[in-house]
């Protein structure tokens, strides 16, 4: 049973990588060449806003099933 939430654990780290990546960082159009992506900004910020409530809920499965792992493997 550990072994599988093991596992289950490793593949929730992997998606919580995948959706902290695929956002689009916030200095966005700051820097040289910036303000290209300001064209699609209305579908952009519907993705980042589900990417961003996606880590979340990514991020707080990761934390309790690693702190439930480490609960079970002490005893």
């Amino acid at each position: 049973m550990i072994t599988v939430l093991m596992v289950l654990d490793a593949i929730i780290g992997l998606l919580l990588i995948g959706s902290v990546v695929m956002q689009t960082p916030k200095s966005a159009g700051m820097g040289m060449g910036g303000g290209s992506d300001t064209v699609f900004s209305s579908s952009a910020r519907g993705l980042d806003a589900l990417l961003a409530r996606v880590t979340v809920v990514l991020a707080v499965l990761f934390g309790v099933l690693t702190l439930f792992i480490a609960k079970l493997t002490s005893f």
